[in-house]
């Protein structure tokens, strides 16, 4: 029988030339020249013009090659376990599907539990004591979950030794083995120190630990959790840091109380906020296990995994047009996911409202559904990896984690730093930063500083508990702009801004619809004069709008035209501010709205001229 003739390989790209760093580099001036954006007899690498920064000084470029180097990223479940603590990833059984419950009353929260349970939730996170659930009703609530299968994670507060018995109990009148045992007690004296400012039982913890890692080898005690520096206010490198500060100070006290290193690091989980920027997700996650691995590492045991927890962040949701959370959770749950998360929650869409309803739970649970079943997001181990960009903002994500963890133990370790007040003088000075791009919509929130819903019906939600506070303050990105609104629609009549548009249609849409969608993020309707000529015409429409004050909105050819005439029409019309849409100095303008403008300002300053919130 005649042999089949070999084909040739099939090189596909490999048939056209490489492109080299400086063909891309041409190709963006090019586009810059063309929107004059490339400044005169500039001989710079183009891409620099349109880099951006994150809040760690972490020089983010629009084209990554082969040249930018990062570190050997290792192999999925070898040290240092950048691309995934297990060989296999989460190709065969996905990541944990954690679920968040915190509802007080016992009933509804076990019909919410076994709802969960029942369409894909993999274990579940309690919130028990003051915060959420009565400790003493964590038996019934449990009452018909198999716990060897669903583990349960703990949420507790200062009261951890006490729900730690309830849920052992739990476990014991189920006949479960010690050695079948799994979940997490959640104690975390650290972060509740950090979260209220008092002194908190380490050594409670400790001893609790201690007693589980002879009992329950599965069983973890211990939370190092992320989440109250997130909250504070903290930058994807502070909450690195931070974190692995943490469980240095519980590695630290655990050893001391007789524990291996590995007993030790055994105990712990970390729990890190995962947000809608999912390469920052990707790369902190990543960053994060290639940072436990160095210290355990440095404390003499071989590298270990870092277990991992993460949650979609609590700070980026809004109340304001809270359906958008929806999509802000599935970019973190897909971040979390392909970062290598060996657990994530999906927060529910009126977390910030609220206790979450059963459609706001379900959406949470259909996110994960959606991400591993159906897109298969799981089916590639490390899925971000070797993409140059993820490799290279891990590396200097880390680095950045490691000068902060530093700082901190120069300070004489996490509690140190934190009663110093070093820890929230970092963190308030990021969040300062960041507000101040807030509040010029450099960061934008759709639905609330841009193209908000002014009519929109508030979703209303039974009120959560309170959790603990009294140490680092707790934000969230929408609260400045969700304050305004709320002294909006709490007047008897909702406050209005005159759109002075000038010219037809087509000359002013474009600068009246920026200063509709402005205004409109503070709750001020924006009635216009529609298409006008003269500026008696604009006078008219505005004093039948009933509003106080007029916006100038028209091309800049009209401007020098037409708007002294406007601004003395509406003067006489009684107007008691006169705003322009656009930048530069016109004679009789109280101020201006453009592209970069203090939009929180504008806003404020409107409404203390109307007489709200003065």
């Amino acid at each position: 029988m005649s042999q089949a003739p070999e084909q040739d390989e099939l090189v596909l790209a490999a048939q056209f030339p490489t492109p080299q760093r400086e063909q891309w580099q041409e190709l963006i001036a090019g586009v810059l020249r063309k929107s004059g954006k490339l400044p005169e007899g500039f001989d710079g690498h183009a891409d620099d013009l349109i880099a951006t920064k994150t809040y760690d000084d972490i020089v983010v470029h629009p084209l990554y090659t082969a040249d930018d180097v990062a570190p050997p990223a290792g192999m999925p479940g070898l040290p240092p376990f950048v691309r995934g603590a297990r060989p296999e990833g989460g190709v065969t059984t996905g990541w944990d599907v954690r679920q968040r419950h915190a509802h007080p009353d016992p009933k509804v929260a076990r019909k919410a539990v076994l709802a969960d349970l029942e369409h894909g939730v993999t274990s579940l996170w309690l919130v028990v004591g003051d915060a959420g659930l009565p400790i003493s009703a964590l038996p019934d609530v449990l009452d018909e979950v198999y716990v060897d299968l669903a583990p349960v994670v703990l949420e507790a507060g200062a009261a951890f030794l006490e729900a730690a018995d309830v849920l052992l109990e739990v476990h014991s009148d189920k006949a479960v083995p010690a050695s079948e045992v799994g979940g997490n007690l959640g104690a975390d004296p650290l972060g509740l120190r950090a979260r209220t400012g008092a002194a908190q039982d380490l050594d409670g913890a400790v001893q609790l630990a201690v007693r589980i890692a002879a009992e329950f080898p599965e069983l973890r005690t211990i939370v190092a959790d992320a989440l109250p520096y997130h909250q504070a206010g903290g930058s994807d490198s502070q909450e690195l840091g931070l974190s692995i500060a943490t469980g240095v100070a519980y590695l630290r006290a655990l050893t001391d109380a007789g524990l291996s290193v590995e007993q030790a690091a055994g105990q712990l989980e970390f729990r890190y906020a995962a947000s809608a920027d999912q390469f920052l997700t990707i790369a902190k996650l990543r960053a994060a296990r290639r940072l436990w691995a160095r210290v355990t590492e440095v404390c003499g045991v071989p590298a270990m995994a870092q277990r991992q927890h993460a949650v979609t962040s609590p700070v980026m949701m809004t109340r304001r047009d809270p359906w958008v959370n929806m999509l802000r959770t599935t970019l973190a749950c897909f971040g979390a996911g392909v970062g290598g998360a060996d657990s994530v929650t999906v927060l529910s869409f009126d977390d910030a409202i609220g206790l979450p309803d059963d459609f706001a739970r379900r959406i949470a649970r259909n996110t994960h559904a959606v991400l591993l079943e159906e897109s298969k997001v799981a089916g590639v181990v490390d899925p971000a990896g070797g993409s140059y960009y993820v490799e290279k903002l891990t590396d200097e994500l880390a680095r950045a984690g490691w000068a902060f963890f530093q700082q901190i133990e120069a300070a004489g370790g996490l509690v140190k730093a934190l009663d110093s007040g070093l820890v929230e003088d970092r963190l308030g000075e990021t969040w300062q930063r960041r507000s101040r791009n807030l509040a010029r919509r450099k960061d934008p929130l759709t639905g609330v500083s841009e193209f908000p819903d002014i009519k929109e019906k508030p979703v209303v939600r039974k009120p959560a508990s309170a959790g603990p506070s009294g140490g680092l303050p707790q934000v969230r990105l929408a609260e400045a702009y969700e304050e305004l609104r709320d002294l909006s629609d709490a007047q008897p009549q909702r406050p209005k801004v005159f759109l002075a548009t000038l010219g037809p249609i087509a000359a002013h849409t474009a600068r009246a619809s920026f200063a509709a969608n402005l205004f409109q993020t503070g709750g001020i309707e924006t009635p216009n004069a529609g298409p006008t000529s003269t500026a008696e015409e604009v006078a008219s429409a505005f004093t039948e709008s009933g509003a106080q004050i007029a916006c100038v909105c028209g091309p800049d050819n009209l401007y020098a035209e037409r708007v002294p005439d406007v601004v003395k029409a509406l003067r006489d019309a009684g107007a008691v501010r006169i705003l322009l849409a656009g930048r530069g100095e016109v004679d009789g303008i109280d101020g201006y709205v453009h592209v970069g403008t203090d939009a929180l300002g504008v806003l404020r300053d409107t409404l203390k001229t109307l007489g709200v919130g003065a």
